[in-house]
């Protein structure tokens, strides 16, 4: 698995488009930084090639590479941000992919789609979430682009304005998820349809606990996932906590600030 990071040169709140967002609280830049390279270490470590975007100035948001788009099978669905703030960043995304050797393609315009923010695989079968920042028409297109089966899923809560704050596949038979994010009906297609679902109640999900990415049997999440390590342990996975301090303070964390280039390869 090659994973696309973004170092964060330019990273900072300069706008509010989520909750989570404050442009009068100062992101520590060398801590932000720090951070960064420490979850960097931590792939290496792991054994996980990893891929670097190049930084753009006056994309702050760029650092969350998750955002740029979804890929499968060497083909990617470039995102349409929905606010204007994030729309520079597109072009460059689609150059990054390009360069790589993916299939790009983009939805219309009028149709906002946030990549694998809102899109995450669970085995060969895409969950997408719509509510916030990805318009539900973007489903049906997203599947028919990669061909692949999908499961629509309604977020509910402002908080986890994208569905990697709230979800985590960490393996084709085992996700974590905030069933308190989804509309009742949408938590109960996740139970459903998943033969193992880890629950995290929100407020550990709001340490940003399940935006987390797991490499092979170990789970990479914030401080927050200290309070599922038991969970995490019965069902045959290590964690590996990481401050997100500064990320947090713009809405993201570790799966924010990782999108894997190499899916159903």
């Amino acid at each position: 698995m090659a994973i696309l990071m973004c170092r964060p040169e330019f990273f900072g709140v300069e706008y509010e488009i989520n909750p989570w967002m404050h442009v009068a609280v100062s992101v520590d830049h060398a801590l932000a930084e720090a951070q960064w390279e420490r979850l960097h270490r931590t792939y290496a470590a792991l054994g996980v090639p990893i891929e670097l975007a190049e930084p753009v100035a006056g994309q702050p948001d760029m650092v969350f590479t998750a955002n740029a788009a979804v890929v499968w099978k060497r083909k990617a669905v470039l995102s349409n941000f929905r606010h204007d703030e994030r729309h520079g960043e597109e072009e460059h995304w689609n150059a990054e992919l390009v360069q790589r050797g993916f299939e790009v393609h983009r939805l219309p315009h009028d149709i906002a789609f946030e990549g694998a923010g809102d899109a995450l695989f669970v085995g060969d079968r895409l969950f997408l979430g719509h509510g916030f920042r990805t318009d539900l028409e973007a489903h049906a297109p997203v599947a028919a682009l990669l061909g692949v089966e999908i499961v629509s899923l309604q977020l509910a809560d402002p908080r986890f304005y994208h569905l990697d704050t709230c979800f985590c596949p960490l393996n084709e038979s085992t996700v974590l998820f905030a069933p308190e994010a989804f509309a009742p009906e949408s938590a109960a297609r996740i139970r459903d349809l998943v033969p193992h679902v880890i629950e995290v109640p929100a407020d550990v999900a709001a340490g940003f606990a399940c935006n987390a990415m797991p490499v092979g049997d170990t789970v990479i999440s914030s401080l927050a996932a200290s309070q599922l390590e038991s969970p995490l342990e019965r069902a045959g996975f290590s964690t590996v906590e990481l401050p997100m301090s500064e990320f947090m303070k713009s809405g993201g964390g570790v799966r924010c600030l990782s999108l894997p280039l190499d899916l159903g390869a």
